[in-house]
């Protein structure tokens, strides 16, 4: 008989326990494309729900806009995602920001070696290098529920819809509308480092493909 594993109470200071990387592309004011990473998004039928901080330029384009791009890097990406892990779009950078090492960053796709691409149903560009694209419009901003012990709550979940996908041919099964998932990996975000996918273990008894 397996014993059952010892549990300890922690506090860890992230909780970042496991989750998708995703590059949310949106439009400045003045035009240009703004590139935010993210590790917060979940997808429920054609639905995307985006986690944001609500100071940052990626969430202040998208609650001006209503529109923005989800795309989604696989793990050889990591390097272009962390080159602008410590950027943001805000001029003059706030002091918070600054205090956690932040600086001004206003060419992201530059900063990150990264190629926009034109989308087809929304402004905001693709990222081309991303093997999975959402186009994604906001249906609407939940701002966070104050608890008056949490302090000040700038974030907000943000609920989308998926307008288009788009694909790299690579990784899309012939003749079909799916993901060959042999061939396609998620970045992931596990209390801040970087993983991909290991060997698959099964499939749900709703797998099409």
């Amino acid at each position: 008989m397996t014993d059952t594993p010892r549990h300890l109470t922690i506090k860890p200071s992230v909780l970042y326990y496991g989750t998708p990387v995703s590059l949310i592309s949106t439009l400045n004011p003045d035009g240009t494309p703004n590139l935010s990473p993210m590790s917060s998004s979940w997808a429920l039928g054609n639905r995307l729900v985006l986690g944001m901080a609500t100071n940052g330029r990626g969430f202040l384009n998208l609650e001006r806009t209503r529109e923005c791009v989800v795309n989604m890097p696989s793990p050889e990406l990591w390097k272009q995602v962390e080159r602008i892990a410590d950027t943001t779009g805000v001029d003059p950078v706030p002091g918070y920001k600054i205090a956690m090492g932040y600086r001004f960053e206003p060419r992201k796709f530059e900063c990150a070696a990264l190629t926009p691409l034109a989308s087809e149903v929304v402004a905001p560009p693709r990222v081309a290098e991303c093997p999975i694209q959402f186009e994604v419009r906001v249906l609407a901003i939940h701002h966070a529920t104050p608890v008056e012990s949490d302090g000040p709550t700038p974030m907000a979940a943000i609920e989308t819809r998926v307008e288009r996908v788009h694909a790299h041919e690579s990784i899309v099964i012939p003749g079909s509308n799916h993901v060959d998932t042999s061939r396609w990996s998620p970045l992931f975000y596990v209390f801040r480092h970087y993983f991909g996918l290991g060997a698959e273990l099964g499939c749900n008894y709703r797998a099409e493909a």
